[in-house]
């Protein structure tokens, strides 16, 4: 206890940890309830927290040491993560969740705080900007299972009927291809005609249309 006081000072390391789970806490609800991806926002939102409170605790500790500063270098050279991050979004929240970790860790809560404070509004403004040019009304998702691998076809095919097609996410299922993309639908002919195109691909390929893909899916 002495030399873990002699190098940590108790109550500001409790501070710190107090601060990094609220910090963590409110990102969490803000990425749920503003968040544009079209993955599972609450799972994926349970590890801001516990990311957050790692960070912090690994900085505290290698703060006071070069020593463990260089062995920890070693010791993630060796780490490989095999998440998949499929939408930017998401990697830049999690950078978000790991800079309140650092900046708690190193002992200044509240610029963590002002940080944050100053961040998320700038977040949602920008989203409120983006969707004024991307009418939310005519927004739907639309996902095609299909074993046609040619993407470009798959992708020139739905923008010959809707004004807008961006691809969201692409998944490879041994000879198929599951494929997300969010479109811009102006009339029920449109679907018509793009349901009718597609099905004719092949007697396997898929298609479901689902409206307003800002919805947590």
């Amino acid at each position: 206890m002495q030399e873990f006081n002699s190098t940590v000072n108790l109550g500001e390391f409790l501070i710190n940890l107090f601060v990094a789970a609220l910090l963590g806490l409110l990102l969490r609800w803000f990425y749920i309830r503003y968040g544009s991806s079209i993955s599972n926002r609450h799972k994926f939102a349970q590890n801001f927290v516990p990311l957050a409170l790692t960070t912090l605790m690994i900085i505290t500790v290698i703060k006071s040491s070069l020593a463990l500063s260089l062995g920890l270098v070693g010791a993630l050279s060796i780490v490989r993560f095999r998440a998949a991050i499929k939408d930017p979004e998401e990697l830049t929240y999690l950078f978000l969740t790991i800079a309140i970790g650092l900046v708690s860790g190193a002992n200044k809560p509240l610029l963590a705080i002002l940080a944050i404070a100053c961040i998320l509004p700038v977040i949602y403004f920008n989203q409120r900007i983006k969707s004024k040019s991307f009418e939310m009304e005519d927004k739907m998702f639309v996902n095609i299972n299909t074993d046609n691998g040619n993407l470009s076809e798959l992708s020139e095919l739905l923008k010959k009927h809707f004004r807008y097609v961006e691809l969201k996410r692409m998944d490879q299922l041994q000879d198929r291809l599951d494929l997300s993309f969010i479109c811009n639908v102006e009339t029920v002919e449109s679907i018509e005609a793009v349901r009718n195109t597609v099905a004719a691909l092949s007697d396997t390929t898929r298609i479901s249309f689902v409206d307003k893909p800002d919805l947590v899916l």
